[in-house]
């Protein structure tokens, strides 16, 4: 793509929170001119999330970085409940009023403000509204018109833990493989990334399951080997509806259970506590066995803020616990978990 972009993270860039930056840095191939940040304006997007690959400027206004030459801006934080808030609404009509055009993951559609879209209109450039859904879905066909392809679904403990970057470790490391494969998007942030799929958990609920089964029909025209990444988690007080439509509507041949090492609880809702591994192990077959039986094949473990020693040490001991193979793919590479799911 020939954007040139621009971040927007509101002071939030080192939270996981911010993980649509964090994903669009490390995984797209776009062209990003800066971070607007501006409690960690000055630094370098590597000083503050070392993972991000990028030494992205961060800067600590809109005007920053459309000095810069950004032409648009994205909002790179994926908040709880996906609402715009009064402090982007502010930065995405400067931006707007500078001529950048807006792209935005929000369960807010931009283009249906009737503030934004005046202001577009007369600036002459465009509302991108990430999590918009085709209209003509609708449920699922039979699990037995599945296409002929293996399926492997990233699924987790809870949100924001790394189940995206996980399948896209995995599709990097098959494609190092010589297999053909495909990166499944079914989050804003991986549609930024990709450039094609459908959040699903802006789709009406009945529906959930027919978008996974578009995407996975749609992805079948891509490659025979198709990598899923997951949404929300079964044990999630608000967001297990979409965990459970993707699951059964993906129709997976393979599971790839995600956690954040040391989480004891959900992070929305810290008063519940999250199951045992063994017990996520067995929550997810069991509900994946009514539409489709698949295994839960290998675990990834995010082991950020860790050094490398307890890194280690959590993945040794979450393997022993579920006897499957672990590691950190984004740290130690995906190969092991690669060989586990094929």
């Amino acid at each position: 793509m020939a954007d040139r972009l621009a971040l927007f993270t509101g002071g939030q860039f080192a939270d996981s929170h911010a993980k649509t930056a964090h994903g669009i840095l490390r995984y797209a191939p776009r062209e990003i001119v800066a971070v607007v940040d501006d409690v960690h304006a000055g630094r370098t997007a590597a000083d503050v999330v070392p993972y991000a690959r990028r030494d992205t400027p961060i800067v600590a206004t809109v005007g920053d970085a459309a000095a810069r030459g950004a032409d648009v801006l994205v909002i790179g934080v994926a908040p709880f409940g996906g609402a715009l808030t009064a402090e982007w609404r502010a930065a995405i009509l400067e931006a707007i009023g500078a001529g950048m055009h807006v792209e935005a993951g929000l369960h807010t559609v931009l283009a249906d403000d009737p503030e934004l879209a005046r202001a577009a209109r007369e600036r002459g450039v465009e509302l991108r509204d990430l999590r918009a859904a085709p209209a003509d879905l609708s449920v699922p066909p039979a699990p037995a018109e599945r296409p002929d392809v293996r399926v492997v679904h990233t699924v987790g403990s809870d949100c924001a833990i790394g189940k995206m970057s996980v399948t896209l470790e995995l599709d990097a490391a098959a494609r190092e493989r010589g297999l053909k494969s495909a990166f499944v998007a079914t989050g804003q942030t991986g549609i930024a990334i990709a450039g094609w799929g459908i959040a699903v958990d802006h789709v009406i609920s009945d529906f959930v399951s027919g978008a996974a089964s578009r995407l996975l029909h749609d992805g079948a025209a891509q490659a025979p080997l198709l990598f899923v990444e997951g949404q929300g988690a079964l044990g999630h007080p608000a967001y297990s509806g979409v965990t459970l439509g993707l699951l059964h509507g993906c129709l997976p041949d393979a599971l790839v259970l995600c956690h954040r090492a040391g989480a004891t609880a959900i992070d929305d809702y810290p008063d519940t506590p999250l199951p045992s591994l063994t017990t996520l192990v067995e929550l997810y077959e069991a509900a994946a066995r009514a539409v489709r039986p698949a295994r839960v094949k290998a675990l990834a473990l995010n082991t950020r803020g860790l050094d490398e020693d307890a890194a280690l040490d959590a993945i040794e001991r979450a393997a022993r616990e579920t006897g499957l193979p672990a590691t950190d793919p984004v740290r130690f590479g995906a190969a092991g978990i690669l060989d586990a799911v094929l």
